[in-house]
């Protein structure tokens, strides 16, 4: 989804995005989208605050039903005594969604073939895609299946021949950047991540609870402030600890264009410099400088050191490899 859209746009969007996990905000979505009443209530929310996830995640913790019936939402938001404005004021979206790393390993191990890594994530939340030493893996082909590691697995099909690891990584060190970061240990806080997945997706619920008892037994290292600021000291203090990874997903979308622009050249000034490889799993639109040709519709671009490398989908249920710019799909 792009942020930065029409209001009418950005929901229409989101409904089309949900369309194969989530009946509810499909209705919820086209509802608020052909509401004209609704859409003059959202639009007086600041930037940022007018998107949908945010919008429907802050009605959801005032009570109304999800999945459900779309006059739920819009007599909540039509009737609001402030409480679900002051909720969205007071929160973001900050969805840490362990699943795509099923679409980002693969790139971490093209990036850093062996050796201790250290992770740092853009954008981390609570940190819950640093482990990525703590899951196990599933990616299914019409060759067949291949397995890594423990119970519980994520799972992703897999079409092109991506570099799929044989060993999970060794992480030396793990970081992270957020404007607001989230401590596992606050419930509350944990709870409104929960409130961020779509409503019908279960799985997705016990795989986040799962990535908050992993995270608590090594919290990560967490630093409060902005990518454009934090990031290069926070790449020297990782050097010490392994071979530096950058990464990111579903973040930059957020940023303005102008520091879209500012993040990617810091980036790769980096990767030119040595300091690290970096890992993006974003909107084609996001770095237009780096999009491959064609794109699949509704599918993030994945980016190893600036140079693309296949799509995913949003939540990691798919990853479709890139070879020599062309999609490489298995018959």
């Amino acid at each position: 989804m792009e942020p930065y859209a029409g209001l009418r746009e950005q929901y229409v969007r989101f409904a089309e995005e949900a369309r194969e996990e989530s009946p509810c905000f499909v209705e919820w979505g086209l509802g608020v989208a052909g509401d004209p009443e609704v859409l003059a209530w959202v639009d007086e929310l600041p930037g940022l605050k007018k998107q949908p996830n945010l919008v429907f995640a802050a009605a959801r913790l005032h009570g109304v039903p999800a999945p459900g019936p779309y006059a739920g939402l819009r007599d909540a938001l039509l009737g609001d005594d402030g409480s679900i404005r002051a909720t969205i004021m007071a929160r973001s979206t900050q969805t840490n969604e362990v699943g795509r790393l099923a679409t980002l390993l693969p790139a971490f191990a093209l990036a850093v073939p062996a050796g201790p890594l250290a992770l740092i994530e853009v954008g981390a939340s609570a940190g819950l895609n640093l482990y990525p030493d703590r899951w196990g893996y599933e990616w299914s082909a019409t060759a067949g299946l291949t397995t890594l590691g423990p119970e519980p697995r994520l799972g992703c099909r897999v079409l092109g021949r991506p570099p799929l690891p044989t060993a999970l990584p060794e992480v030396g060190w793990r970081g992270g950047i957020d404007l607001n970061p989230l401590s596992v240990a606050d419930s509350e806080e944990m709870a409104w991540l929960e409130l961020l997945v779509w409503p019908e997706q279960a799985d997705r619920r016990e795989l986040l609870r799962h990535a908050i008892d992993v995270a608590r037994t090594e919290p990560p290292r967490l630093v409060r402030g902005n990518l454009l600021d934090e990031l290069p000291a926070l790449v020297a203090e990782a050097a010490s600890h392994g071979e530096v990874l950058v990464f990111h997903s579903a973040v930059a979308a957020y940023l303005t264009v102008e520091d879209r622009t500012r993040m990617r050249e810091l980036l790769q000034g980096l990767v030119a410099d040595q300091a690290c490889h970096w890992v993006s799993n974003e909107a084609t639109t996001v770095f237009p400088e780096l999009a491959a040709p064609d794109p699949p519709q509704w599918r993030f671009q994945l980016t190893v050191d600036s140079s693309a490398v296949g799509f995913t989908q949003g939540h990691g249920h798919e990853l479709q490899w890139l070879t020599s710019s062309r999609l490489e799909v298995v018959p």
